[in-house]
């Protein structure tokens, strides 16, 4: 005989159906029993959720997401009998998508947490399959970063993005403020390793008609222009010693001066820095000012090199194509993708970027085989590594070409017939390859 359901106060599932954002209701078992209006609209507008449990709901799990490997809200909040909050990857009805969840735990007559709500905020800014122009990732570094996004976003904190070149800091400043209140004003980007030291002051602040030779009219600044937005300082680590203090001065009292004025100026902005040098060095070795960098670091965001994530390669891959060939239908064949996995990549995304672009100029059909990223590597960068070639390391190339199937199946929404002539082989050839992978399971 089953469980009897404790089920919530009516007021309770009234109060809920009127919000505007996504929840739902769950007990302690994970029982979905109330689902509003506005998450069925985005999150199940075919099929009820009620009775069912919320990680086979989100997840597809067959046990909650603590037990598979995730972070459990629930777990978290019985622990520290208070609201907790998480990023999830769920299934939606567009496929995965990143959401954030704030649960609340709610409490019976005698003090026990009896039921639980969820409330569901959509990531837009990220996914966790190929999109033409997002962030993309589903590994455990890129969720880490991305968990770290969206805490930051809806605060006023400064933000520091930290990472090697090519790692992608200008999409994730581009998140954090598209996540934020400020998102329907400007984002202003400041290429502080393109300005020169002399025109610097002037780029940033503006100035007036007169303040030096060739300044024919008075003009406002980018700081001027990101009023009421986010104002992205990009290699901030190449800042002048000499604008660094005028820089300081705009983040702690919020107020500057256009360059040949007395007039003080108030800017409303928030600011995300980012850089790929040692800032803490730079601050030891008298280049960068240390009050300035405490002003910027509120609150660092580590960005994981493409090694750290080689099992995005696979979505990386698909959404480059999309870019750097969008009218063609391009696939990389299993060995192809294996082959990428293999590679260290110093330059990070834009290189792999880049390698793929080579890669379809090479390729004349629908399939970008092993020999054309091979093709690709060998006129590229010498800096880039190839993996060991397969009869050093047999085993390891063969898991890299199932681990790459294993991706391209994952994200197949078509039929067998269609799979197979995107990867130029026959339907019993890919037939076999799946049989083969199944068993090695």
């Amino acid at each position: 005989m089953s469980e009897a359901i404790a089920q919530p106060l009516p007021e309770l599932v009234s109060y809920l159906e009127g919000l505007a954002e996504p929840h739902i209701l769950f007990d302690a078992r994970y029982r979905i029993l109330a689902a509003n209006a506005a998450y069925r609209r985005q999150f199940s507008p075919e099929r009820s959720v009620l009775g069912r449990t919320c990680y086979e709901v989100s997840h597809h799990f067959h046990v909650p997401c603590d037990q598979a490997g995730e972070s459990c809200p629930l777990v978290q909040a019985r622990e520290s009998g208070q609201r907790e909050r998480v990023l999830h990857l769920h299934h939606t009805p567009k496929g995965e998508e990143y959401v954030n969840i704030e649960l609340s735990p709610l409490r019976d007559a005698s003090g026990e947490q009896a039921f639980f709500v969820e409330r569901m905020e959509p990531l837009q800014v990220a996914h966790g399959q190929p999109e033409a122009q997002s962030l993309i990732g589903r590994a455990p570094a890129f969720q880490r970063m991305l968990a770290l996004v969206a805490r930051v976003a809806p605060a006023q904190a400064s933000v520091l993005l930290l990472g090697e070149s090519g790692t992608g800091k200008e999409l994730v400043a581009k998140a954090v403020h598209e996540a934020s209140p400020r998102a329907n004003r400007a984002l202003v980007a400041v290429d502080c390793s393109s300005l020169p030291e002399n025109l610097f002051e002037s780029e940033l602040f503006g100035h007036e008609r007169g303040a030096f030779t060739g300044a024919t009219a008075a003009k406002g600044g980018l700081v001027e222009a990101a009023s009421g937005g986010t104002l992205f300082l990009d290699e901030v680590g190449d800042i002048p010693l000499s604008m660094q203090v005028k820089l300081l001065r705009l983040l702690e009292s919020g107020t500057y001066r256009r360059v040949g004025s007395t007039e003080l100026r108030h800017a409303d902005i928030r600011v995300v820095a980012a850089t790929h040098r040692d800032l803490d060095r730079m601050v030891a070795e008298g280049r960068f000012r240390e009050d300035l960098y405490y002003r910027i670091s509120t609150f660092p965001i580590h960005l994981p090199a493409l090694r750290e994530r080689r099992d995005d390669i696979a979505l990386l891959a698909g959404a480059l194509l999309m870019r750097v060939a969008p009218k063609r239908t391009l696939q990389l064949a299993p060995e192809a993708l294996a082959l990428l996995q293999g590679c260290d990549f110093p330059g990070n995304v834009r290189e792999l970027r880049n390698l793929l672009e080579r890669a379809a100029l090479l390729c004349d059909g629908p399939v970008i085989s092993e020999t054309h990223v091979q093709q690709a590597l060998q006129s590229g960068r010498k800096a880039s590594p190839a993996p060991a070639p397969a009869s050093t390391a047999p085993a390891s190339l063969q898991r890299l070409q199932d681990q790459a199937l294993q991706a391209i199946v994952a994200n197949h929404t078509g039929s067998r017939a269609e799979l197979a002539a995107q990867l130029g082989i026959s339907e019993r050839s890919l037939y076999r390859k799946l049989q083969t992978l199944a068993k090695s399971r």
